[in-house]
């Protein structure tokens, strides 16, 4: 009897311990969500434009990131009344994945369309990381 209770308060004085081992690994993961303007679809992915304080900005999700090998990227499809948006998700610092919502209608205001032989090159991060402007 007294080893269970000697067990029992030691269980007690220990959980509280990993308790916060898990919750401090947990503070390294985070997400920013964006209100999307325009969508564009081109060759080497996915180019969203959103609202920052000073006017628009613009960013490219490559289209690798949507494939099943990778799976650094989703694509939701939202109905009618729903406005897009993309959330950004963090792991330790470093972008971990992105959620892209966009509506299933290519027709909706929100999808764009890019002239011919634009260079959109110059939007797409090098690396596996982008910096959001806000």
């Amino acid at each position: 009897m007294k080893k269970l209770i000697i067990f029992t308060i030691f269980l007690a004085i220990a959980a509280p311990v990993f308790a916060q081992y898990n919750a401090t690994e947990k503070d390294n993961l985070y997400y920013t969500n964006v209100t999307v303007e325009k969508v564009f679809h081109c060759d080497l992915g996915y180019l969203i434009q959103y609202r920052t304080q000073r006017g628009f900005a613009t960013i490219g999700i490559p289209t690798e990131w949507f494939t099943d090998g990778v799976s650094r990227g989703d694509i939701v499809r939202i109905g009618r009344g729903d406005w897009p948006s993309f959330s950004v998700f963090y792991k330790n610092g470093e972008v971990s994945h992105v959620r892209l919502y966009v509506h299933a209608l290519k027709g909706h205001t929100t999808w764009g369309s890019l002239p011919q032989g634009t260079d959109v090159s110059r939007f797409f991060p090098e690396g596996d990381s982008f910096e959001l402007q806000f």
